[in-house]
């Protein structure tokens, strides 16, 4: 069972041991994270988060979006997913959200029950379906997406990969 809660500075140093162990592990990209990856101050990427989730404050080149940590029981930070309630002409091939399962806590369900969370929040602000696209590779992610019924919808490439779009529809 696991809980998502929005970041705030107390949660820095497992932000941080968080981003540390994809750093480690070879991996330059932490999808979900709102840059998370590519931010060297935790302050300004948390600021950045923050002033994300109210069409007022958004930064002007994105939209409005909501960025959770995923906690386990015993209150780790497992994950890391977001929720974009609406696409620009940029997102309109990524979709709705993203997210990333810590390297060390993968294959333990995690990415399908943060999926489901989101999902209900989704429907809390009124969406009445998700997009996500999904490198072909990544076998897990398209497990996670099935799932959480998630349907083929089209195909698309992006940087040589080949990568595929599906819809949720919320009920």
């Amino acid at each position: 069972m696991i809980t998502l809660k929005r970041p705030i500075k107390e949660y820095e140093s497992r932000a941080t041991a968080f981003k540390q162990e994809f750093i480690e592990n070879g991996e330059t990209m932490i999808n979900g994270s709102e840059l998370l990856d590519q931010m060297d101050s935790y302050d300004e990427w948390l600021k950045s988060v923050t002033d994300n989730t109210s069409q007022d404050t958004a930064n002007p080149s994105w939209v409005v979006t909501d960025t959770y940590f995923a906690f386990d029981e015993d209150d780790n930070i497992v994950g890391i997913i977001d929720l974009r309630h609406e696409l620009n002409d940029f997102l309109k091939d990524f979709g709705n959200s993203g997210y990333s399962v810590r390297p060390s806590q993968r294959r333990k369900g995690y990415a399908t029950e943060m999926l489901k969370l989101i999902l209900e929040r989704a429907r809390q602000v009124g969406m009445d379906k998700l997009q996500l696209s999904v490198e072909r590779s990544n076998e897990a992610s398209v497990k996670t997406i099935t799932k959480n019924g998630g349907e083929y919808e089209r195909s698309f490439t992006f940087e040589g990969e080949e990568a595929d779009v599906y819809l949720i529809h919320i009920v």
